[in-house]
């Protein structure tokens, strides 16, 4: 197992490394030009001396130059916030950005779990039908257009939330739950799918002879396995909630990583667009690397080694 998992971690190193190139390229060719202040034109003299000081004179250089420095977690000076590094501007907004994927996920995994066992054990039924439906809104409609609703009923029209902001509870319902609700749905259909699956098993069956009860049942035997695709999703879905939606927080006007990236990219901010990028690569890898270990534990007969 153990060497399994190093060679994991050396697969996301190389996808890693892939991404941070194909990134650097992408921003090497992105219009625009980062020292330009706006609206004022920038003499060639003093580009070149900005390019000197951040080391961006030769973009070859800086490629391999700027690729140390991330192998030891420091991801350079911003160039729109002359006062901050990128680290710092990070470490501000990873937090915010986790705490609300925290909550989103813990929504989505919850309340998807259910509304797909309920769907699953009470099939063609009114339960089946209606988590069905929330399943299907949740997967058609845009995140922008649930957070754009649930802001003018709840935070405009009935008053019960904020319009925005970060800091207190009521701050992170809404964009809790539009973040949750794409993710909710792909769990609802996954778990609605694998109960359906694993309840007509021969174990079932034979555990239902057996007089285990209803509960029993559904919750300890069939639940465990079904589980099993909702668990491959969690790897990515985790990572990509976990940091936040870039809609929902420009919404929400949430301080998070997604609101940061959008800034970075309008002021053309290389260095923080490459940071950022890297920090969302890095998450991804590592709650994949985190499922893989977890399917050993939710099925023995897979294990690590065949994941």
């Amino acid at each position: 197992m153990t060497g399994r998992i190093i060679a994991r971690l050396a697969q996301g190193l190389i996808v890693l490394w892939a991404i941070y190139t194909v990134t650097f390229v992408l921003v090497m060719i992105m219009p625009g030009n980062p020292f330009a202040q706006e609206g004022r034109q920038m003499s060639p003299v003093l580009e070149q001396a900005l390019r000197q000081r951040y080391g961006m004179e030769d973009n070859w250089s800086f490629y391999w130059r700027y690729l140390g420095r991330m192998s030891r977690l420091d991801f350079g000076e911003s160039l729109n916030y002359r006062d901050w590094t990128c680290n710092q501007i990070i470490a501000h907004s990873l937090p915010v950005s986790v705490s609300l994927g925290l909550w989103a996920l813990s929504l989505a995994l919850v309340f998807g779990v259910l509304f797909g066992v309920a769907g699953a054990v009470y099939r063609y039924g009114w339960m089946d039908y209606a988590t069905m439906l929330i399943a299907i809104v949740g997967i058609s409609v845009p995140s922008f257009v649930v957070a754009a609703g649930l802001l003018i009923v709840f935070g405009v029209m009935l008053s019960w939330a904020p319009v925005g902001g970060w800091g207190t509870l009521g701050q992170i319902a809404l964009p809790g739950v539009a973040l949750s609700l794409p993710y909710m749905a792909y769990i609802t259909r996954l778990t609605r799918l694998g109960m359906l699956d694993i309840l007509g098993s021969d174990y079932i069956r034979t555990a239902q002879a057996k007089g285990c009860s209803p509960p029993t049942v559904i919750w300890k035997h069939a639940l465990k396995n079904a589980f099993l695709p909702v668990l491959s999703f969690l790897g990515p879905a985790a990572a990509w909630i976990m940091t936040g939606s870039f809609v929902v927080e420009k919404v929400f006007n949430i301080p998070g990583m997604g609101t940061h990236f959008v800034q970075s990219v309008l002021n053309k901010d290389q260095m923080l667009v490459m940071g950022v990028v890297m920090v969302f690569s890095g998450l991804i890898v590592f709650f994949n690397l985190l499922v893989d270990i977890a399917y050993g534990w939710f099925d023995p007969r897979i294990g690590v080694e065949s994941t």
